[in-house]
């Protein structure tokens, strides 16, 4: 792309409170730009906005102010329907969704139709090689033939995330994939992300989480909310840090990032 993947400029969100009969705002003034290949955390407590940031930019819902640019287009004024094809959105509830006989290989074969149900004759030749060097991709090959439903939560997320890049987006949103996961299961999951970002190197990505700990090693960059507003964005290098963070989190934070790559954080409480 010569564009970039996202462009924000002055973006706030509010939704109207019908007790109060007033507009509650739910983020405040963002610019943000994400780049081609960039692989950004959006981080801050329960409550900063995060999700709520991401329905705007996974061209869900609209900004109540401020100019939008996802993948080159402006929301309301393109193709919606269009646009989201272009766009990767994993949400965790998104699992709920599928019939009880379909397998992990079905369930990341319907990204190749955006459907939830199944429809093979519908899935050509290379789609499903694409589906079969992302069960590799997300170390779900040994567990292709297993039901869905009996899948961990792990396992899940990563067959959503799979399922997601099969029509190959631009743009990748993963709405706190490391939720609820075991030790097993995010390590697994991290290591898959860190092998996407290796074989896409032009995929943007964006990935909501409270904890470091969550974070891929590809991890580039990051934005900080806390209120709605922004409280740091730049390189992770930068942001990462413990002043930012402490900041975010209204806490006493202290990072440390190991040599593998991975960050670490704790509260210091006196």
């Amino acid at each position: 792309m010569s564009h970039p993947a996202l462009t924000l400029e002055g973006v706030s969100i509010w939704r109207w409170h019908d007790e109060t009969a007033s507009r509650v705002p739910i983020v405040d003034a963002i610019d943000w730009t994400v780049r081609p290949g960039e692989s950004w955390a959006l981080l801050g407590p329960n409550g900063a906005g995060k999700t709520t940031l991401l329905t705007v930019v996974g061209a869900v819902e609209f900004a109540s102010r401020g100019t939008v640019s996802i993948l080159g287009e402006a929301p309301g004024r393109t193709d919606m329907a269009r646009l989201r094809e272009r766009i990767g959105f994993v949400d965790a509830r998104l699992g709920s969704r599928f019939g009880g006989s379909l397998t992990v290989a079905d369930v990341v074969s319907t990204g190749a139709t955006g459907t939830i149900g199944w429809f093979p004759a519908r899935v050509d030749a290379g789609a499903r090689a694409r589906c079969g060097q992302l069960l590799g991709t997300f170390a779900l090959e040994a567990i292709a033939g297993r039901l869905f439903r009996h899948c961990s939560h792990g396992e899940r997320t990563r067959a959503l995330i799979a399922r997601a890049l099969v029509p190959r987006p631009q743009l990748l949103l993963l709405d706190e994939p490391g939720g609820g996961l075991d030790l097993p299961g995010r390590e697994t999951l991290l290591a898959a992300l860190k092998t996407l970002a290796e074989e896409e190197r032009e995929l943007a990505t964006i990935l909501t989480t409270h904890h470091l700990e969550e974070l891929p090693v590809s991890t580039t960059h990051a934005l900080l909310l806390r209120r709605g507003a922004a409280v740091a964005v730049g390189r992770a290098d930068e942001v990462l840090t413990d002043g930012p963070l402490s900041e975010c989190f209204a806490l006493d934070v202290r990072v440390r990032r190991e040599e593998t790559g991975r960050w670490h954080a704790i509260a210091c409480f006196i």
